[in-house]
């Protein structure tokens, strides 16, 4: 049978990294800590009662979680600026860029990022019919500012993603890189958001503020989050996206009808009501990122300097070869990002035991 796809689809495979079952999973950023049972606790309560009205269409705003979240971005960023109109959620952020996209994006326009970065961008451009264009990062990782806003003023992208951090590498972008990104976005003539993906912002070092932090000044900012990480909900997909008015009312236009299920929003409410339970967990990841850190570089490998829950490192003459004998000895990590490099999520500390371990049988 002969199907009409599109072209540009013709051959391609979808988007996927290995799910195995390994003693040691470390491969998709996830958050190795289970939610506390006074956490699920609450999230079945919150879903055993959204189950009796299941009859009924969910609130397609969103109000009641749009009020969470902007309480707990409020706080968790120090910006008293948001409220319920500031906020806008999905099922996961992948689907947050996928509205940006569908608002801002389209034939004839063009969406700028800075490679390498997460490998969703193009397929988010690709399916919203817009061109994908990118610019090498420093050989550190960090963005050459001036080559970017010269890019912006050439380019006139109606879209400008960074992930901050980035992944893979886990580099964070800062203030006043942000400034002047968005600065040359808001000279764009027609208009271009800048947006700023934090989907592993709960990991940032002490001392490395979030983009929310400026984002009254910058009516073309937007920024966007996860519960995925932070909150050990990457099961429960829910991402969002903080920014102004006008920029929330036009991602409304093209969400289709209550794309929210009442059990998401009900476990997404849930798992927030708990937030300080949960950022313990963070603190725990965060130690374990710069221990594994510190031993990376004690074995004599370059680490990519992170904010994220994972760390990119090497160089590995043969990486795909490191990544197999790791996967043979049960340890599951990414070959992502430039040549030569592997990434490995952060897990518990008897699992990034296991993965040190394998590592040196390995590479001995």
């Amino acid at each position: 049978m002969t199907l009409p796809l599109r072209p540009e689809l013709v051959g391609l495979e979808p988007y996927g990294a290995p799910q195995l079952e390994v003693r040691a999973r470390l491969n998709v950023n996830e958050n190795p800590y289970s939610p506390p049972p006074a956490v699920a606790d609450a999230i079945a309560t919150a879903v055993r009662k959204a189950a009796e009205g299941l009859n009924r269409y969910p609130d397609r705003d969103f109000t009641a979680l749009r009020a969470d979240l902007a309480k707990y971005l409020a706080t968790e960023s120090h910006v008293d600026f948001l409220e319920v109109r500031n906020i806008w959620a999905a099922n996961g952020s992948n689907e947050v860029m996928l509205h940006l996209h569908q608002a801002f994006g389209g034939p004839g326009r063009t969406v700028l990022s800075f490679a390498p970065t997460y490998s969703m961008y193009p397929e988010y451009a690709r399916d919203s019919l817009t061109e994908f264009v990118t610019l090498p990062r420093n050989e550190d990782f960090s963005l050459d500012i001036p080559a970017a806003v010269a890019a912006i003023a050439e380019r006139k992208p109606t879209l400008v993603i960074v992930a901050s951090p980035n992944n893979p590498t886990g580099t964070a972008l800062p203030l006043d890189d942000v400034r002047q990104l968005a600065d040359a976005a808001q000279a764009v003539p027609g208009g271009c958001v800048l947006v700023i993906d934090e989907a592993y912002g709960e990991f940032r070092r002490r001392g490395v503020p979030s983009a929310a932090s400026i984002l009254p000044e910058y009516p073309n900012l937007a920024i966007s989050r996860t519960m995925s990480k932070a909150f050990a909900l990457a099961g429960g997909r829910l991402g969002y996206l903080a920014a102004h008015e006008p920029v929330v009312d036009a991602l409304r236009v093209v969400r289709l009808p209550y794309h929210l299920s009442a059990v998401t929003q009900a476990t997404a409410r849930a798992a927030l009501a708990h937030s300080r339970v949960l950022q313990a967990q963070v603190d725990e990841i965060r130690a374990e990122r710069d221990e594994t850190v510190t031993w990376l570089q004690d074995q004599g490998y370059t680490v990519a300097d992170t904010d994220a829950n994972f760390a990119l490192f090497g160089p590995f003459g043969d990486r795909v070869k490191v990544f197999e004998g790791l996967l043979e000895r049960g340890v599951l990590i990414r070959v992502v990002g430039p040549e030569g490099w592997l990434r490995v999520s952060i897990g518990t500390p008897a699992e990034m035991a296991l993965f040190r371990a394998a590592l040196l049988e390995v590479t001995a």
